[in-house]
């Protein structure tokens, strides 16, 4: 922490706040009165000088030409500098606020550098980076500074939120531990709650995570849309295509309404039998593996981690399907095919999957073995999607079975069969003086 001391009489040397773990913190952060130097005059040099203007800082900003920045750009307290100027003042940190293709610009500036802090707060161009990092191509450049990876990941706006949000993750690497520790201590001081990532090699995964718009959902969404891809395929060559080719009834207007409404309730029961049916997968595993210590496949694993995802995508088809039923003149049997996709990760969402297929199979059990229903020798969209969610079930019921359940909770509770742990959690246990197995 930045503490401020006074300095009185000899036996008023101690600190105000004498506390040990402010003591501690006065002996391992900055110099007396530091201050953060700021190279580059954008956005984020302004919002960062913002934050550290509002925790105490003192701040100074570098720039190439002061004249060209405008007054009130940045707060009255910030010193607004030559970049020359501003890197011989460096107390404790430099943040390099610029662009990575614009560091060799400050090679003139390598031997006031020696020895100072030099954040670099830029993110990758693209995240299929091949070479070194930005921050490992600056610490190359810079090679007597010590350089610290960090902040990438804050936006401007979280920099001028102020304090409050100091919940927020800041990820920091480097191979200078002595560094490291200065801009973790900072980034606590300015709110943030910095997350040590190791050395600089890290810098890579930090400097593309920016990049990487909701990096869990890409799996879900693209399943999603294959599914709807297939069936609104399917509905539109049963329903629309094969009847105009073959009897001359031009319904090609349903696809814009009828096809699409068809389509969003098949998606969301067989995206919501995808959210449990990777956990009868890995129930299966480890009954037949006869522990819960090995670990699943790589595309299981991942598929178990994006159960959440392809929960909410099906709430959103079957959100849909309610929207385009209230909205639009459909047809009665349309009409029959809505689900409730409302569920949680519990035995709440047994419960909607089960109800679900009530629906569907009660609505369209009539309909399902009339001669009509199979137009051009194909089953109708709803009998194809309610395949995988009934398969979903039943083998759920199995598993359910008493003697099946229990050894799977046995399992999951850390037992081993025989031929994983041949023990077998047989010990000797003295009880009253006479030894038992257990």
């Amino acid at each position: 922490m930045f503490l401020l001391r006074v300095s009185m009489a000899d036996d008023m040397s101690a600190p105000l706040l004498s506390d040990s773990e402010s003591s501690a913190d006065a002996q391992t952060t900055c110099p007396s009165s530091p201050t953060a130097v700021i190279l580059g005059s954008g956005d984020f040099s302004r919002s960062l000088a913002m934050r550290l203007v509002g925790c105490g800082v003192p701040v100074i900003v570098g720039t190439r030409c002061v004249n060209r920045i405008p007054s009130g750009l940045f707060p009255d307290a910030v010193e607004l500098k030559s970049q020359e100027e501003a890197a011989s003042q460096v107390d404790c940190v430099l943040f390099m606020a610029l662009f990575p293709e614009h560091y060799s610009s400050l090679l003139g500036l390598r031997s006031t550098l020696v020895g100072k802090v030099l954040v670099d707060v830029s993110n990758a161009a693209e995240t299929n980076t091949r070479g070194p990092s930005n921050a490992e191509r600056l610490a190359e450049l810079f090679p007597d500074s010590l350089v610290v990876k960090g902040f990438n990941t804050v936006s401007a706006w979280d920099l001028q939120t102020g304090a409050h949000d100091g919940s927020k993750q800041v990820s920091i690497c480097s191979d200078s531990a002595n560094a490291k520790r200065k801009v973790l201590q900072l980034a606590q001081h300015m709110g943030f709650h910095p997350v040590d990532m190791g050395g600089l090699s890290a810098s890579r995964e930090i400097e593309v995570a920016p990049l990487r718009l909701f990096p869990s959902w890409s799996g879900p969404i693209l399943v999603t849309f294959l599914l709807f891809f297939f069936f609104y395929g399917y509905g539109f060559l049963r329903e629309v295509l094969l009847p105009f080719l073959a009897q001359g009834h031009n319904v090609f207007y349903r696809l814009a309404l009828d096809v699409v409404n068809e389509s969003l309730p098949a998606v969301a029961l067989v995206t919501l039998a995808l959210v449990y049916l990777p956990g009868l997968f890995a129930a299966s595993l480890q009954l037949w593996r006869g522990t819960k210590y090995r670990r699943f496949p790589s595309w299981l694993d991942k598929w178990m981690q994006c159960r959440k995802e392809l929960g909410l995508l099906s709430f959103l088809c079957a959100a849909l399907h309610g929207v385009f039923s209230i909205c639009g003149p459909l047809r009665r049997v349309t009409q029959h095919k809505s689900i409730n996709a409302a569920y949680k990760q519990s035995g709440l969402g047994y419960l909607a999957l089960t109800l679900s297929i009530m629906h569907t199979l009660f609505f369209g059990w009539d309909f399902a073995f009339q001669a009509k229903a199979y137009s051009f020798y194909m089953p109708p969209s709803y009998v194809v999607a309610a395949a995988l969610p009934c398969a979903v079930l039943v083998c759920r019921c199995f598993l359910l079975l008493p003697f099946i359940s229990n050894r799977l909770a046995r399992l999951r509770r850390g037992w081993e069969s025989r031929h994983n742990c041949p023990v077998l959690q047989r010990h000797p246990v003295v009880a009253n003086g006479v030894s038992q197995q257990v």
